[in-house]
């Protein structure tokens, strides 16, 4: 076997369950099977809300629970990541139903998982770490809204209509509404809503969802109220089929799986580092993480299930309900696959308002005023780039919005080093410029009228660089500039370039100019455009800039330069200068 393809081998391997989560389960599986089975009560009615939400129905939903929260469970990079149908998820796929119908979502699942697999095998998932917390809460937020526009028809008890906008569906359902209503539905709703925001305040363990469903179920069967119900569910999951693969259709659903592949990433990610900063010792594995999310989806498909990810919600209940190991995520997924098995008409019998309550409040709880309220108050580029983040989640496609966030926040990040960027006029008494040879300032009166030093701080680059142009080209009256650059913390391609050009320009004046402090990190970007090689061969680069100075003495003694000046009638200048 040749090398590239053990090293492909070895790559495979650590994406593998290992000895270590054997060694895991072990440690206290007690705890990690009542946690199981208290996450998938909590599971059980956000799956079949999501299933129905997705348009592809709540045995849909159910069966990505069992599936998807099996796999990812077992070859997933986190030991208390539960995964499943998810918010999110559910809002990307929606658009997809109306335009290419059920077989399109599970087309475009299938190819999500191979593109996790493949940033798995590519190492992507180190590349979360660079997500600015602001585009994550801005993300949240704006989910949290779309899921909430998105269970409005049917708590207000009214068809939706066929529109990809959710702001658009929500209001045509209210419009409805309005026309015809339907109080009970809205009845159901609101006390669902009521029951769990307040029960999650005095007593956070406890499963509210499902008590509020079941107590409306009850209502609903004894009263004989005239709501919607889920309706039929399979007491089993159907055998798995890949009947649904149009292999015509792949192009044009090639964009979406993008889309939901780039979702999954993102929304796992996270939720497994919010797992991690809720625990002590715990750590996940990003690309293993994409791994298990790729498999995932790759096998939920063909079970007729929705794209699936990490859970935030379900995971936190999974954390605080004493999880040590990935036992907890699979007995989770063993439970609902029982459910399924023993209580499907049930199951079948909860009304769809009641479901629409259960997210509604989740996409209350979903929004954390205090971290919003944090971030806003931190800086003013923090709290744009949140609501930037939200309002197009809400407007736009959500990978969209994520992209457009960090752009924004990379480039506020980059005007923000760029004004840290700063060009100090230092003068020649300066104890920095020599150790304690104090030799070096005969003649300082003289000196400072035609020897300038100036230093440079923080990183010269393309966002910066121009500016450091314009300062140092705008000197006159002095024979000699010393760029001292032992504070340069970054020296890009544009940042050479435009100091190759400071010094062309002012050698073009007669200026004569020397480097000093230059760091060996910093070398390569001035050996390749040739400078450095040309300042060395004329013997202007030097470690310190009393060798500098001193040498610029030599030179203008040289030259007859100082006994042809006169003697100022003032001292040296500092002036500092923030580059913008």
């Amino acid at each position: 076997m040749s090398t590239a393809s053990l090293r492909w081998v070895a790559s495979l391997g650590r994406l593998l369950p290992g000895r270590a989560d054997a060694l895991a389960v072990r440690r206290q599986p007690a705890r990690d099977l009542i946690a199981g089975m208290t996450v998938a009560v909590v599971a059980l009615p956000l799956a079949l809300g999501f299933g129905v939400s997705s348009g592809l129905g709540a045995a849909a939903g159910l069966a990505t629970a069992i599936v998807a929260g099996a796999v990812a469970a077992v070859f997933g990079g986190s030991n208390l990541q539960v995964s499943g149908p998810t918010g999110a998820m559910t809002v990307v796929l929606v658009p997809i139903v109306h335009q290419h119908g059920p077989g399109g979502v599970l087309t475009v699942g299938l190819l999500a998982g191979m593109i996790l697999l493949a940033l798995a095998v590519l190492r992507v998932g180190r590349a979360m770490r660079y997500v600015p917390a602001p585009v994550v809460e801005g993300f949240t937020a704006g989910i949290a809204a779309v899921i909430f526009l998105q269970q409005v028809p049917a708590a207000l008890g009214v068809q939706p209509q066929d529109r990809d906008a959710v702001t658009a569906v929500a209001w045509g359902a209210i419009t409805d509404f309005a026309h015809r209503p339907h109080w009970t539905a809205v009845a159901l709703a609101a006390g669902v809503v009521a029951f769990m925001l307040v029960g999650a305040r005095l007593r956070p363990t406890v499963p509210f969802s499902l008590v509020a469903v079941a107590i409306t179920s009850i209502l609903v069967a004894a009263s004989g109220w005239d709501v919607a119900t889920l309706g039929a569910l399979p007491a089993t999951l159907p055998s798995p089929s890949l009947g649904f693969l149009d292999i015509a259709a792949i192009p044009t659903l090639a964009t979406a799986a993008v889309a939901v592949a780039a979702l999954a990433a993102l929304e796992s990610l996270l939720s497994a580092s919010v797992a991690d900063a809720m625990t002590s010792g715990e750590q996940h594995d990003p690309d293993r993480e994409l791994f298990g999310q790729g498999l995932a989806n790759l096998v939920v498909p063909l079970f007729g299930g929705v794209p699936a990810t990490g859970a935030i919600a379900r995971t936190a209940v999974n954390v605080r309900s004493g999880a040590s190991s990935r036992l907890a995520a699979l007995t989770h997924a063993v439970v609902l696959a029982g459910i399924m098995l023993a209580a499907a008409p049930l199951v079948a019998r909860i009304p769809l308002a009641a479901l629409a309550g259960v997210l509604l409040a989740t996409a209350v709880r979903m929004v954390e005023v205090a971290s919003l309220r944090s971030l806003g108050r931190a800086s003013r580029s923090d709290g744009a780039v949140m609501m930037l983040t939200a309002a197009a989640t809400v407007a736009l496609d959500l990978v969209v919005a994520v992209l457009l966030g960090l752009v924004v926040a990379g480039a506020l990040a980059l005007r923000q080093i760029a004004r840290s960027a700063r060009l100090e006029e230092v003068p020649l008494n300066a104890a920095d410029h020599y150790d304690a040879d104090q030799a070096l300032l005969t003649d300082h009166a003289l000196l400072t009228e035609h020897i300038v030093v100036y230093r440079i701080d923080g990183p010269v680059f393309f966002a910066a660089a121009h500016r450091f142009l314009l300062e140092l080209t705008a000197i006159a009256d002095v024979k000699v500039l010393i760029l001292r650059l032992s504070k340069v913390s970054a020296i890009d391609a544009t940042g050479a370039i435009v100091l190759r050009d400071i010094i062309d320009r002012l050698e073009h004046r007669g200026i004569t100019v020397y480097v000093s402090g230059l760091r060996p990190e910093h070398t390569r970007a001035l050996t390749a455009i040739g400078l450095l090689d040309r300042l060395e061969r004329q013997g202007r680069v030097f470690d310190s800039a009393a060798a500098a100075i001193q040498t610029a003495r030599d030179h203008l003694h040289h030259t007859g330069t100082l006994a042809e000046m006169r003697t100022p009638t003032s001292g040296a200048r500092t002036t500092v200068r923030g580059v913008l």
